[in-house]
């Protein structure tokens, strides 16, 4: 085989193995909400083999340990920001899932985190971040934990929502302002991805003031890396693409996919948030601003400083082998007309 030849092949064949490496990279959504701690995180970081609170062993029973092992996937693949459509009343904390139905027990005794009316830092444990917008809702005065959640239990704006907050140390950080509340009630939190009609939600159960139920409610912890770390061997995510249970249609409902048509602009409602690029939220508002073309919609691992570029990284590999192609061909002519 020439010297030319063998050129032309070997940068032939740089694109497809380099394009392939990229293609594995990480590229699910996965995550939960760590403070507030949500109900799946608390019995997670309790074991989901042997929980210590009766609501999570009521839990676990009802769904079985794996569904703990696999604590940030309580998703719905196909949302396109129709929550309140697709999920039905009674399900919420479930995201209308089977696999997670012990999340929707209605009882009053839920690991729960102390809250307090005013401002608040906001935690979210995001295994595989994206961009995409949050909503956080509190339930309304009068709110009865014994009783399945409803929609309506909600109260009907978020009181804190913010695009694309920071990401520090693998855990998205916002600030909001908790509304004046007293005794048990729940926060209920929707990450709604930008780059995907994805979609994510917690339930996580609070006390506002001790006294009551309140001070007898079991502490919620989050947790730990090394408990992640360690129940990693046992989940069932898969973080490379929309495999395993992500395809998983709620109970009672169709394709998600049929009811709610993945758009071009991601998960859509009213208006731009305008949100800034810091941790602040807002009060109340639109959906998150739909990323442009080219943009890095994805970032994976620990920090924000590791994106994932599939997208761009394959165009520019496409371009890199073809100008190599071409400078080849170029050299290759070039020593033709010399050796004559």
């Amino acid at each position: 085989m020439s010297t030319r030849r063998a050129t032309v092949i070997a940068a032939l064949g740089i694109a497809p193995l380099a394009l392939t490496a990229l293609a594995a990279s990480p590229a699910a959504a996965h995550g939960s909400m760590t403070d507030p701690v949500s109900r799946v995180s608390a019995c997670f970081a309790e074991g989901p083999e042997s929980p210590k609170s009766a609501a999570c062993k009521a839990a676990v029973e009802a769904s079985g340990a794996q569904a703990f092992y696999d604590w940030n996937e309580v998703n719905i693949a196909n949302a396109a920001g129709k929550h309140r459509e697709i999920i039905p009343d009674g399900k919420l904390c479930s995201a209308g899932r089977d696999k997670y139905k012990g999340l929707d027990l209605p009882r009053a005794d839920w690991p729960a985190s102390e809250l307090s009316a005013g401002k608040h830092t906001f935690r979210y444990k995001a295994t595989a971040p994206h961009k995409g917008s949050f909503e956080l809702y509190i339930t309304k005065d009068g709110y009865d934990p014994s009783k399945p959640l409803k929609w309506s239990d909600l109260e009907s704006e978020p009181f804190a929502k913010v695009t694309d907050p920071k990401l520090e140390n693998g855990e998205y950080v916002f600030d909001g302002t908790v509304p004046g509340k007293s005794g048990r009630h729940l926060v209920y939190s929707i990450w709604q991805r930008s780059d995907s009609p994805e979609a994510f939600y917690t339930c996580s159960d609070v006390t506002f003031g001790g006294g009551g139920s309140a001070a007898e409610a079991p502490q919620a912890q989050a947790p730990s890396g090394e408990q992640i770390d360690a129940g990693a061997e046992k989940s069932t995510v898969d973080h490379s693409g929309h495999g395993g249970d992500h395809g998983e249609h709620p109970a009672g409902h169709s394709d998600p996919a049929a009811e709610a048509e993945p758009s071009d602009e991601g998960a859509g409602t009213d208006e731009d948030t305008g949100a800034d690029s810091g941790n602040a939220p807002e009060a109340k508002g639109g959906a998150a601003e739909p990323a442009a073309a080219g943009t890095e919609l994805a970032e994976t691992g620990g920090d924000s400083t590791t994106p994932y570029i599939a997208i761009g990284g394959a165009a520019a590999l496409a371009v890199g082998a073809g100008a190599l192609f071409a400078t080849t061909r170029r050299r290759a002519a070039a020593t033709g007309r010399h050796s004559r």
